[in-house]
């Protein structure tokens, strides 16, 4: 009988970039230019030492995040997908993705020599086809650049290119984010992350919010409700509520994410979820490499969360996606009467912001723009049921479990 391996996600994060956008507050670096080759190398011997955790799956989505990894180069990129074939089962054809910026893809014969080593998915970070809002946001790039970069890429036969954008950017209007968006569409990507502007404290935008021209909650609720509407037309599934996607070109990465699957972070400030064990490394450069080096401690985060008790996840990530969650797989994995959550939905199912479709409930477009709420709500509702059966467990009465 042939074996069966469990699926994994590797995530590499490169935290280099050639500025910082004022919005960003990912871990990374501007000019690191000269801490490069000793970070790949630090990066190259963890895979190797991780990949022996990880004898009973099979690599099938390898995701290069930042930062801005095509700033490391061809070469550096090269060495690190290498060592992860080298090192880890690989599974037949795993999705391989590149995150990079329009400026710093290179020429196509660049692209056609990471294609050729093995990067099948290209994700380029456009956020605006308005060349003044990328400026205020501290994007090194032009729009422009973004089509000669999606041009290069269909050039050197990468078939897979998703376009991140932002809307509700300041100064942005209704026509302005339609016309980023029909700009966009027109270069015709297999895949569109379209997220809303999230001003985050201690970034440059957190201080500077205050003499911005910032569209309102109610303009960027148009916007939402606008692109899922013209995306359709076009012919891009809305997956998630900021992912869509032409058919059978979802992000297979980041639906991992989503679905609770089991993924391997490298690089500071990455995270992992695999056996079981969730936890993160060190935000910071130095300390990373160093622990690395000398076998050190690099850990800032680690806890150990059993499958059976991931049911806050389970309701609070497959809400977040069109697939939705469904009660009899609740109730299967977790042990626990989906009841209080259904109650919760069927409230907003009254006002359009929840479906029951084929046995899953999920959020309506309109629901989305409300996900924290319901989310929340539902969560209360669950944790009002589990704090219910855990005193009747103490009264010894176990009728009501």
């Amino acid at each position: 009988m042939k074996k069966e391996y469990k699926p994994l996600g590797l995530y590499i994060h490169i935290p280099f970039c050639k500025s910082k956008c004022i919005y960003c507050d990912f871990y990374s670096l501007p000019n690191g230019e000269e801490r490069m080759d000793r970070y790949v190398s630090a990066l190259c011997r963890q895979l190797a030492e991780v990949s022996r955790q990880t004898t009973a799956h099979a690599v099938d989505t390898v995701y290069f995040g930042g930062g801005t990894p095509s700033y490391l180069g061809a070469k550096r990129l090269k060495r690190i997908l290498k060592t992860v074939e080298k090192h880890y089962r690989m599974a037949k054809k795993p999705e391989i993705t590149l995150e990079a910026n329009p400026d710093s893809v290179g020429d196509w014969k660049n692209l056609r020599a990471l294609r050729r080593a093995g990067f099948n998915r290209l994700s380029l970070g456009v956020q605006s086809a308005d060349d003044g809002q990328l400026r205020l946001l501290g994007r090194p790039h032009t729009f422009a650049q973004a089509q000669d970069a999606v041009a290069a890429a269909r050039r050197a036969r990468i078939r897979n290119v998703s376009l991140d954008l932002i809307y509700g950017l300041p100064g942005q209007t209704m026509a302005g984010w339609q016309d980023t968006l029909e700009k966009a569409a027109a270069l015709a990507p297999e895949h569109l992350s379209c997220y809303g502007l999230k001003v985050e404290e201690g970034t440059p935008l957190w201080d500077m919010q205050g003499g911005l021209d910032m569209p309102d909650d109610d303009l960027q609720a148009d916007m939402y409700l606008w692109t899922e509407a013209r995306l359709g037309e076009l012919g891009y599934r809305q997956y998630e509520i900021s992912n869509f996607a032409k058919p059978e070109q979802e992000s297979r990465h980041n639906i991992k994410y989503w679905t609770l699957g089991e993924y391997a972070g490298f690089g500071p400030g990455a995270h992992s979820d695999l056996g079981d064990v969730r936890y993160a490394y060190v935000r910071d450069l130095e300390a990373y490499c160093r622990g690395v080096e000398t076998q050190g401690d690099i850990l800032s985060e680690n806890e150990r969360i059993p499958q059976r008790e991931r049911d806050i996840e389970y309701i609070m990530l497959g809400l977040r996606t069109a697939k939705g969650i469904s009660r009899q797989e609740f109730e299967y994995r977790f042990r626990l009467p989906f009841v209080p959550v259904q109650e919760v939905l069927e409230r907003f199912e009254k006002s359009g912001r929840a479906a029951l479709r084929g046995g899953r409930w999920r959020l309506t477009p309109e629901g989305f723009l409300l996900s924290n709420q319901i989310i929340g709500q539902a969560l209360e509702a669950l944790a009002l049921e589990k704090r219910r059966r855990e005193e009747a467990v103490a009264n010894h009465d176990f009728r009501v479990i």
